[in-house]
């Protein structure tokens, strides 16, 4: 098999293209499987994701703005329009965390755990239940509720990621008002994924919000024995609620910044 870039989409000439719909034929026969056997094992230890903020496209994807505020916020930030961060995904065959990492992605940034604001994301896929801490707006919610999958829309895209083939699905977030392409390992069967996102056939190793506002992509995969690295903190001082109640609030933000003309991205996480 002919090498790749890494999170390249597969191009080329029409034999290229010949070949490449053999292998996604190939790799759909094998998501069948994978869904319906034990013939995949499900990975059991960490991903790093690189999760890459672009504060121009962000600007450009705030549709209640006019093009001459965009265009003066994105003058502002000039060359340094893109921030880069690490988190990281802890997971098994039945459960999930994910968190910002300590490790500074930029050359020049020493490392910002200092500031970081409480975010984990737990997942219990087995229970179908979700446990997330999340600072936001100036306080820390705890919220507990079941899992609801979003609806998601497979396509039929194909591209490699951190080594593994990948295909993409598409989701539309109605609260966000984002659009959301998801990149899921055929070869890795567990559900979860960086952020709050889930509910595909296979891991999923890249997300891309609003045509690169935010692109989230795997970059070191780490298969090993978990001990306590999925255990939750006994105490976590929070506001407990259900995830409509944390829609409800999101929604309301955002309803007052429509209101002020402001973008929203900058007092919660994107």
């Amino acid at each position: 098999m002919q090498q790749h870039n890494q999170s390249t989409p597969f191009n080329g000439n029409n034999q290229k293209q010949r070949y490449y719909k053999l292998l996604k034929a190939l790799a759909l026969t094998l998501l069948m499987l994978f869904s319906t056997t034990s013939f995949a094992q499900k990975m059991e230890g960490t991903v790093r994701y690189l999760m890459a903020h672009n504060w121009v496209k962000k600007m450009a994807a705030v549709d209640y703005m006019s093009k001459q505020a965009v265009d003066r916020y994105a003058y502002m930030w000039g060359n340094e329009e893109e921030y880069k961060t690490y988190s990281k995904l802890t997971l098994n065959a039945t459960q999930s965390k994910y968190e910002d990492s300590e490790e500074s992605a930029q050359k020049d940034d020493p490392g910002y755990s200092w500031l970081k604001d409480e975010y984990v994301i737990t997942r219990n896929y087995e229970k179908k239940t979700m446990r997330d801490v999340i600072d936001m707006l100036g306080k820390t919610y705890i919220i507990e509720d079941s899992l609801r999958t979003p609806n998601w829309k497979i396509l039929n895209e194909m591209k490699e990621i951190a080594g593994h083939i990948c295909m993409n699905a598409f989701w539309n977030d109605t609260v966000k008002k984002q659009k959301v392409v998801g990149w899921f390992a055929l070869d890795i069967p567990n559900g979860g994924g960086p952020e709050r996102f889930f509910g595909l056939p296979g891991l999923i190793l890249e997300v891309n919000i609003n045509n690169g506002a935010l692109v989230i992509t795997a970059d070191k995969i780490e298969q090993k024995k978990l001990t306590t690295e999925l255990d939750l903190p006994k105490k976590v001082k929070g506001k407990k609620i259900k995830e409509a109640a944390y829609f409800a609030i999101l929604r309301k933000h955002f309803e007052e910044k429509r209101k002020a003309e402001q973008p929203s991205f900058w007092s919660i996480r994107y």
